[in-house]
């Protein structure tokens, strides 16, 4: 008897859809982040991306409690000095509210190369409207 080891090249790989406007930003991108993962899936292994595709919709209707809006601060740094620019979420929400959950995502997915890799696999949109319905994706909901 041999174990089974899966490799990534035979493993299907399926297109979700979800529509953010139902969840708040954290909870969304944490059941995000599982399925980009693989963790959804009974041959999941940590170093392996066998995740599949995620499309969010409505990106801009995200909900978020507390005081989030106002306290949660996003930092760039143009690599100069005193190239410190701070963005609030709410201004992020205001002008790119694909961003907000993409780096909620990010942030939750594994550092390094893997990670980087299971990234490329996540598609936010702000609207209503996606152009993936040529993968037929299917409708998820947590």
């Amino acid at each position: 008897m041999s174990t089974y080891m899966p490799s990534a090249t035979n493993v299907e790989k399926k297109w979700y859809v979800v529509d953010a406007s139902q969840y708040k930003l954290g909870r969304l991108a944490s059941e995000v982040a599982s399925i980009l993962r693989g963790k959804n899936k009974p041959e999941f292994v940590p170093f392996l991306d066998l995740g599949d595709y995620v499309i969010v919709v409505n990106a801009e209707k995200v909900k978020v409690s507390g005081k989030k809006l106002d306290q949660k601060i996003y930092f760039n740094h143009s690599d100069y000095v005193g190239g410190v620019k701070e963005t609030t979420l709410r201004e992020l929400l205001a002008k790119k509210p694909e961003r907000a959950v993409e780096l909620a995502v990010k942030g939750m997915l594994p550092k390094g190369p893997l990670g980087r890799e299971m990234y490329t696999k996540l598609h936010v949109y702000a609207g209503a409207e996606h152009p993936h319905a040529a993968q037929k994706p299917e409708e998820l909901t947590f």
